[in-house]
């Protein structure tokens, strides 16, 4: 009787929960998967609905939709106060227009970016401007370990939190699972304020744990900021015993769209401790800086899905070229339609990945899209000199955007994402550079890279394919 009345109760959960998700996924792939096994394997599926299923984080919607009148009156003051700094390329006007509302921000003119290839550079430079601080240090990473890197960070934070300065520390209690209580139990001893982002704070958040805050900023003073694809730890300094050399990159910005940032990680530490402490919002404009910069913080709180539609958008502006580097490639329809249209085009559209996976699914997927991309002329390299992590775009000879966002959907529509646009010849030139040499250091894939793998490698591929919406 007692099993009857469960089993008849798990099909029953599961025809309700696959109302939810015909109600509310947002891609037609994850709703038909979800109602499929909702409908199926509801002793599975039901539990891991509830726990993975979402996309969009409805406590942190709730929070910006409440009327919460201390935050929204802060938030729009900050905008009145940036919307000073606009500043529009005429010729890209209608293009960085759609970017603008997409970020819900504005290009930011004034500033001076400084691209960091690889872990010595950034750690470098993020060092030596905590070590530059006057005021407060804002720091926030997906992941942080306890090893040689982490551990001097922790140094250098401490000793500026013991000079007075005021440093709010925010991470992600997924990706620091492993980070030990002592770790942060040091740097509160020191007065540094520490909080996890809080991903279920909530009653209805309280087993959500899909989403993630993977954004990686720092901001010194309201006046400089790092972003990019670095995380704190020894492998990203290219130690890991598995990859060897790890090749990420990140940027440094002076100038007034640090206020931009700034603003992204008040949101965020707002929802994970609900305060807002007393910041610099001061715009200060770089000496020798004229370059225009977008910030675009993304997330599953967004109205739309701004990650993607960030990326769809840049590939249709492209005229001559779009190169994407990512260590996960996993598109939806709507990009991949876009990359086989610039193709068609006659756009130079380069797609940079791994050759050493760190996760199968997504390496095995990879192969699918490459089938379906490469007769429209786009062109897919893998990277062969270690592992390659860096999340970077390059559009014409127009502007270049660097930051977390992978091009998946974990980073469409599940995770907290932060990307930087910079609007610089030099830069741009810069990052070309950069690009050719990792190009160099790649393999460009033929079709021989599919037809020469068995059929049970192909069959993993298809397979692989399948779970593209919940990889």
């Amino acid at each position: 009787m007692i099993i009857a009345f469960a089993v008849a109760l798990f099909h029953v959960l599961g025809l309700v929960s696959s109302i939810h998700a015909l109600m509310s996924t947002r891609t037609s792939q994850g709703t038909i998967a979800w109602i499929i096994s909702l409908n199926t394997f509801p002793y599975l599926a039901v539990p891991a609905y509830w726990v993975l299923g979402r996309n969009r984080f409805q406590g942190y919607v709730t929070a910006r939709q409440s009327g919460d009148h201390e935050v929204h009156e802060f938030t729009s003051q900050v905008k009145d106060v940036i919307a000073k700094y606009r500043e529009i390329d005429p010729v890209q006007g209608e293009a960085y227009r759609a970017g603008e509302k997409l970020a819900r921000l504005p290009f930011m003119g004034g500033n001076k970016s400084e691209l960091l290839i690889d872990g010595e550079a950034t750690f470098s430079s993020i060092l030596d401007g905590i070590d530059a601080a006057r005021d407060y240090i804002l720091f926030q990473f997906f992941i942080v370990k306890d090893d040689e890197i982490g551990r001097k960070v922790k140094s250098h934070l401490i000793a500026k939190a013991n000079e007075g300065l005021r440093i709010y520390f925010l991470y992600d209690e997924v990706g620091c699972n492993k980070l030990p209580d002592s770790y942060m139990d040091e740097l509160r001893a020191a007065g540094v304020e520490v909080y996890d982002f809080n991903t279920r704070k909530g009653a209805g958040n309280r087993f959500q744990i899909n989403f993630r805050n993977h954004r990686k900023l720092v901001v010194v003073d309201g006046h400089s900021i790092w972003i990019g694809g670095h995380n704190v730890g020894d492998e990203y300094l290219g130690k890991s015993k598995k990859f060897g050399h790890w090749r990420d990159t990140h940027v440094r910005i002076d100038g007034p769209a640090a206020i931009a940032a700034q603003l992204s990680f008040m949101e965020d530490w707002h929802w994970a401790t609900g305060t807002l402490p007393e910041l610099n919002w001061t715009p200060k404009e770089d000496h020798d800086g004229n370059e225009s910069v977008l910030i675009i913080p993304t997330g599953p709180a967004d109205e739309l899905e701004t990650a993607m539609l960030m990326f769809v958008h840049a590939i249709n502006s492209a005229k001559e070229r779009i190169w994407i580097t990512s260590p996960y490639f996993v598109p939806d329809e709507a990009t991949m339609a876009a990359l086989q249209l610039a193709g068609l085009r006659g756009v130079d559209v380069r797609i940079l990945i791994p050759d050493e996976p760190d996760h199968l699914l997504v390496y095995l997927a990879a192969f699918s899209y490459f089938e379906d991309a490469s007769s429209t002329g786009v062109k897919f390299y893998r990277y062969t000199k270690g592992f390659l992590h860096q999340k970077v775009m390059l559009v014409d000879d127009v502007a270049a955007a660097i930051g977390t966002a992978n091009f998946d959907n974990r980073s469409f529509r599940l995770n907290f994402e932060l990307t930087s646009v910079i609007n610089d010849a030099d830069f741009v030139v810069a990052v070309e550079q950069m690009l050719e040499q990792d190009f160099a250091d790649s393999r460009l894939m033929t079709r021989e890279d599919i037809d020469n793998k068995s059929f049970l490698f192909k069959l993993g591929v298809r397979l692989a394919r399948l779970t593209s919406p919940i990889q």
